[in-house]
């Protein structure tokens, strides 16, 4: 006994330190599979510690090769005991190194050999998005076994295998062949085999392979799903000299209207477009080789609901003589849109043509102060056209105060006066910068027209600017310079216009 546990220490000692294990050289990297991949150890004390490590070897050996990731291959391990236990869930370790780690650290629970509660707990994990599952993804369960059970594992491993698990069964024991072999997937020459623990080796490449076959089967997948197509992409399995594909695809319930198509062995994906929304597709892609026979590969791929566009309407950037129009979404079955806009108290209206790859444009050449009845339509490839309409209005036409004048009325005081602004003001802001005390800032009604300025300081050259007010946007403001006189000399004023 302590000669078989110095054998195992030196074999796990050499996988920490990164060497093969003996009589195993390096292992080809095995890219483009995806799977849920269970094992099922015998973690009871009908084995022994030599026995138990010998398999977690052999678990590390047989899926080292393999790609881990969420869009790859996940592995966990459930152990057979009193209790059925999960060593960690499938979307925990997404390397080779923590993968192997956590092989390494997985400790043997002794217990009773309950495998048939452990398939029902399998069961419940595989499909369970909490133990890190996916769904759509082929799933694999490897039962290595000394061949005894303390509960029926029939039922439970039939349950699992009408749900589309394959399962594969490895016997280091004295295993009823024909209990066995009902219990593995079929054929059982492919899926069941029987070996002493210390062969394990010899069997692997040949499991492995076997694995192969059911998770890069099933590779053939989708991306991209819109309302009128999606992508579809596949490994590399051929060249361009080795073959071509033929890619078939039809609704599932108008199977007649299959559509077929041909890409060359060098493409590993294709988009399917003008397809009908919210409706599910029958796809098989079938590699045509002049080499190697390769079994074809389908898919059911539903589109999404068709997108209503336009969604919503916004104006933005009004101006007196124009605005922006934008609108959301723009699905890829929209050719093209119309923006028809004019008054809306009026019958004149004129039309505008947008690509449908465009979600904005700007209306010009408006009136101002003008409220407007804008209407998008998206044209669909279908010929179908939706509208959706929104009001929206040009800002005033600011106007410039025109003849800015002053007047002294003594006291340090001065009258700034102006001629009224053209258009509907609300208002009129008069500003004065003194060059010496407070500035001021005087709001007055559209009547009038003048202001006074006091505590103007004699001698000083101060700045008056009169801006006219607007609903939308303040009008030009007119500024001029004033100074005043020094007290000794004789009263009056000068001004000098802005530089």
């Amino acid at each position: 006994m302590l000669a078989e546990a110095a054998l195992v220490l030196g074999v796990w000692l050499q996988l920490a330190a990164g060497q093969e294990a003996p009589g195993q050289g390096p292992q080809p990297s095995v890219s483009n599979s995806e799977g849920d991949i269970l094992f099922l150890l015998d973690s009871s004390g009908s084995v022994s510690y030599y026995e138990f490590s010998k398999v977690k070897e052999f678990m590390w050996d047989l899926v080292r090769p393999f790609t881990f990731g969420p869009n790859d291959v996940q592995t966990s391990i459930i152990h057979i005991s009193t209790t059925p236990t999960m060593e960690f869930p499938f979307d925990r370790y997404l390397s080779r190194g923590t993968v192997q780690q956590a092989i390494r650290d997985t400790r043997q629970l002794m217990g009773d050999t309950n495998t048939g509660k452990a398939l029902s707990f399998a069961k419940e994990k595989l499909f369970s998005n909490d133990a890190g599952a996916r769904p759509d993804v082929p799933k694999v369960l490897v039962w290595v076994t000394d061949g005894f059970s303390s509960d029926d594992i029939s039922e439970p491993m039939q349950l699992l295998k009408d749900m589309g698990v394959t399962v594969f069964i490895v016997s280091t024991g004295r295993g009823n062949y024909l209990e066995l072999s009902a219990a593995a997937s079929q054929p059982p020459e492919k899926h069941l085999h029987f070996v002493d623990v210390d062969d394990l080796p010899i069997i692997t490449k040949e499991l492995r392979d076997a694995m192969l076959d059911v998770i890069q089967a099933n590779r053939l997948r989708v991306v991209d799903i819109t309302s009128s197509s999606f992508r579809l992409t596949w490994p590399q399995l051929l060249s361009q000299e080795t073959g071509y594909y033929t890619l078939q695809y039809a609704p599932t319930d108008d199977l007649a209207a299959k559509r077929t198509t041909q890409v060359s062995g060098a493409h590993t994906s294709l988009t399917l477009s003008n397809l009908a929304p919210e409706t599910t597709y029958e796809v098989a892609l079938v590699p045509e080789s002049n080499i190697h026979y390769f079994p074809p590969q389908t898919i059911r791929v539903t589109t999404l609901a068709e997108e209503i566009s336009p969604a919503q309407i916004l104006i933005s950037d009004s101006r007196p003589h124009s605005f922006q129009v934008s609108w959301a979404p723009t699905p890829d079955s929209v050719t093209s849109y119309q923006v028809l806009y004019g008054p809306l108290r009026g019958n004149s209206a004129q039309l505008l043509e947008v690509d449908g790859t465009h979600n904005s444009t700007v209306v010009e050449n408006l009136a101002p102060n003008t409220t407007y009845l804008v209407t998008v339509t998206a044209i669909y490839s279908s010929g179908t056209e939706k509208s959706l309409s929104a009001k929206a209005c040009t800002q005033e036409e600011g106007s410039k105060v025109r003849h800015l004048r002053f007047e002294d009325m003594g006291s340090n005081t001065l009258k700034a006066s102006w001629d009224a602004a053209d258009g509907k003001v609300l208002g009129y802001r008069v500003r004065c910068r003194r060059q010496t005390g407070p500035s001021s800032l005087i709001s007055v009604s559209p009547q009038i027209h003048s202001v006074l300025l006091t505590d103007m300081a004699p001698g000083t050259t101060n700045k008056v600017c009169v801006k006219s007010m607007y609903k939308h946007q303040p009008g030009k403001g007119l500024c001029r310079m004033v100074r005043m006189q020094p007290a000794t000399e004789a009263p009056g004023y000068k001004h000098r216009q802005r530089a």
